[in-house]
């Protein structure tokens, strides 16, 4: 594996910290090293949400990414502004339902995904996260997609979200690139 690098961007309350999060704890249980960065806007809903993940099987020395092999793209304004993180061959995924422009660089691999769209095709538009971070890690292959559902299971929807599991998991696991 050596070292992945991933940068999600989005509004607060697309679900962008809890991608990280999610991929983040998948690198624990799969025995990697791993950091996890979160950054928030002003307002937690609405505002700039995004946050850096390094996994690697060596030791991170900082969580702080100037270029990543990829980054997910959920709205326009990260886009814009995080499209040139992604290093040349590095793959950017765009929430297409959203976004309406294409990604400027040809150097890269770009995936859009209709993520509004399969969430409501499977009656849970809440998930589009789930089927974004579904997208990412298969395009990535930082962690194993198993080790996605077990953080689902033990630390993301616990309790009364417990119940949302299987649906997450069919969104999760839905879009194919």
């Amino acid at each position: 594996m050596a070292t992945t690098k991933l940068f999600f961007a989005g509004s607060g309350g697309q679900g962008i910290i809890l991608m990280g999060q999610m991929v983040t704890y998948a690198a624990m249980y799969a025995g990697y090293n791993t950091t996890y960065y979160p950054s928030y806007g002003p307002e937690m809903r609405g505002g700039t949400a995004n946050c850096t993940v390094i996994v690697s099987d060596a030791a991170v020395s900082s969580p702080i990414v100037f270029e990543a092999d990829t980054v997910v793209a959920m709205n326009l304004p990260s886009l814009i502004k995080f499209e040139p993180m992604v290093k040349t061959g590095g793959t950017l995924l765009v929430n297409s339902s959203i976004v309406d422009r294409k990604a400027e660089r040809t150097d890269i691999n770009v995936l859009y995904v209709p993520v509004l769209e399969i969430a409501n095709e499977l009656g849970a538009s809440k998930a589009q996260n789930m089927v974004m971070l579904g997208a990412a890690v298969r395009a990535s292959g930082v962690v194993p997609q198993e080790m996605i559902e077990k953080v689902m299971r033990e630390k993301a929807f616990t309790g009364k979200k417990a119940a949302t599991i299987p649906l997450n998991i069919k969104a999760f696991e839905h879009y194919k690139a």
